[in-house]
């Protein structure tokens, strides 16, 4: 457990997708603005916490399935990974659904499918957490798939004889499906002019594509 005083340190586990939407929702924008970096010390700052680490993750298109957002998150994670914020990338699956149709009929669509990125941080935080990589883990997600993480390093800190603590941290707004971090974290709620003090001034959008 750490000592009254000691700085508790703390990695950030970033669900890109997840972040994006959310913020969408919220605060309107059309695009992922963030600088997670940024906002990960925003959410140490007022808590205390000395922030070791920032890990995104995040599914990424195809540039045969879309060569916009292909082109834009490669030049982000780039970024990201410039400024020492560890990336971790997979590509976006597309598949067809068949659908039988009362008639007799059939009805096909395409799906995307985002492969394992919550798996991933659930392995990472949950791994790191066993070694003693951390006090803190904050994850900046509201998928629920992630509340056995919480419950799992909890098990681990009680054998462990020591503190850690699960948060949540995600944009509220007066939309009331904003307002729920994960089961069984604590909540970390922030508003839009926090995120707004953390927007990413850099335009990603390919050449041409930009108003």
């Amino acid at each position: 457990m750490a000592d009254e005083g000691e700085s508790r340190n703390a990695v950030a586990f970033v669900d890109g997708q997840n972040l994006f939407h959310a913020v969408r929702r919220s605060f309107g924008y059309a695009l992922p603005n963030y600088d997670v970096l940024r906002l990960a010390r925003s959410i140490c700052a007022p808590e205390g916490w000395a922030l070791g680490e920032v890990r995104f993750y995040t599914s990424v298109r195809l540039r045969s399935d879309g060569p916009f957002w292909s082109e834009f998150w490669t030049a982000k994670l780039a970024a990201m990974g410039r400024k020492g914020v560890k990336v971790f990338a997979r590509p976006l699956v597309y598949r067809t659904v068949r659908v039988r149709l009362p008639g007799g009929g059939t009805h096909s669509f395409r799906t995307r499918e985002e492969k394992g990125i919550d798996v991933q941080i659930a392995i990472d935080a949950i791994r790191m957490a066993q070694r003693r990589e951390y006090d803190v883990a904050i994850l900046f997600s509201q998928d629920q798939d992630l509340r056995g993480v919480a419950r799992e390093v909890r098990a681990i800190a009680a054998e462990q004889g020591r503190w850690i603590q699960v948060a949540s941290a995600f944009p509220e707004s007066a939309d009331p499906r904003t307002r729920r971090g994960i089961e069984a974290t604590d909540w970390i709620p922030f508003d839009r002019a926090t995120y707004d003090a953390c927007i990413d001034p850099r335009d990603y959008r390919p050449k041409g594509r930009r108003a």
